[in-house]
């Protein structure tokens, strides 16, 4: 990530504090806009010209964009802003669309916790996996899948999120976008999302003592997703981020192998 488009994320993240009473509104505006200019190589490269005079990106997105609502002044940001590359500007509008809406779940609402149920489901089966990923598949098919895998008793954030990012992957596999979008709505949340795997479930008092030493290290409250694998054989194995934390018995093996094998 460039530069501008690190200023620029950081100063459409300010410009949402105004829009917080209604961020699903406003995430879901970002969404469909993301969505028009995602797919219209000549509309994004004019949007994201460092040289092009801002009040004429205004004038433009004015007219294509009349309907834009509660977004309106997010949109102006975004748009008038420098970006590292048109297809950052796009990212953008995803990001600040997905933090808009996180920001607006009820209290006793956990995003992070529904989107980590749903992603551990699609991961658990091939078959999902594929029907959700394929580039061939219809969107409408998808939402429906969606749907039926979230349920009611999900919450409206969620389902807008998901729906969002399972459609529109910028390129990305699912487990990527899936894995991002969780980031994204911890961050917003002041937090980050450490998933641990364990061959067997741990303690109460085990995860505590790993929240708190992957917080202190990491300087950040973190919400730690359990997934169960017994093909590690013993051991834990920790991502943060980008961060692998693998001292998994099935990782030691196979380093013992290769060290033999060499």
């Amino acid at each position: 990530m460039g530069s501008a488009t690190r200023e620029a994320l950081a100063a459409g993240r300010a410009a949402l504090g105004a829009a917080a009473r209604d961020g699903l509104a406003v995430g879901t505006a970002l969404f469909q806009v993301a969505d028009v200019v995602g797919g219209s190589a000549q509309l994004r490269s004019a949007l994201a010209d460092p040289s092009a005079d801002p009040k004429a990106k205004q004038a433009l997105v004015s007219a294509v964009f009349k309907d834009s609502g509660p977004a309106a002044r997010v949109l102006d940001m975004l748009t008038t802003s420098r970006w590292s590359t048109p297809d950052d500007l796009v990212a953008g509008m995803d990001e600040l669309g997905i933090r808009a809406i996180a920001a607006s779940a009820p209290r006793g609402v956990s995003i992070t916790d529904e989107l980590f149920a749903f992603a551990t489901a699609v991961q658990s089966d091939a078959q999902l996996e594929l029907a959700l990923g394929s580039k061939l598949g219809a969107d409408d098919a998808k939402h429906s899948l969606i749907s039926s895998l979230l349920g009611e008793k999900s919450s409206a954030q969620t389902r807008a999120i998901v729906q969002h990012v399972v459609t529109h992957p910028r390129g990305r596999r699912i487990g990527q976008v899936l894995s991002r979008t969780a980031a994204i709505v911890a961050d917003q949340a002041g937090q980050k999302v450490a998933t641990v795997v364990t061959a067997k479930p741990l303690k109460a008092a085990q995860l505590t003592r790993l929240r708190a030493g992957l917080s202190a290290t990491y300087g950040a409250d973190l919400k730690l997703n359990q997934v169960i694998d017994p093909s590690i054989i013993g051991g834990v194995r920790v991502q943060v981020g980008d961060d692998v934390i693998d001292g998994s018995v099935s990782t030691r093996l196979t380093e013992l192998r290769l060290a033999l094998v060499g």
